[in-house]
């Protein structure tokens, strides 16, 4: 069952680097629990997929795109969860990934339930 969540967790980041790259806010909110809590240093603290939506928007809009992550790193969290921590590029930005906790929820994908990661420079 572990591995599975692994997986699960893995296909959730990507899904969330592919909306990102094709500029499609509400494809990165998808990628968290409807009560999510995003932590974005130094922008401030997120709550539920309606306000995380709302802030990729903004970061899109302001014409940040091309996200990868380098340097990540997988940690079990419990039967039904994985956290990533990772370093971050875009095109006009770069930053770290502190904690992204990735559940499995009850349809069966993992979801980001918590995501704190700041930008640097």
């Amino acid at each position: 069952m572990t591995q599975s969540v692994l997986v699960r967790a893995q296909d959730g980041i990507s899904a969330w680097k592919i909306a990102f790259n094709h500029q499609d806010a509400a494809g990165c909110a998808a990628q968290y629990a409807e009560d999510a809590i995003m932590e974005a240093q130094p922008f401030g603290v997120f709550e539920g997929r309606k306000a995380i939506q709302a802030f990729w928007q903004n970061i899109i809009d302001q014409g940040f795109k091309d996200v990868n992550y380098t340097n990540m790193v997988w940690q079990s969290d419990n039967d039904t969860g994985y956290i990533l921590m990772a370093d971050w590029t875009m095109n006009k930005a770069f930053g770290v990934v502190h904690k992204e906790v990735w559940q499995l929820q009850a349809d069966g994908q993992a979801r980001l339930t918590y995501d704190k990661f700041e930008v640097i420079g």
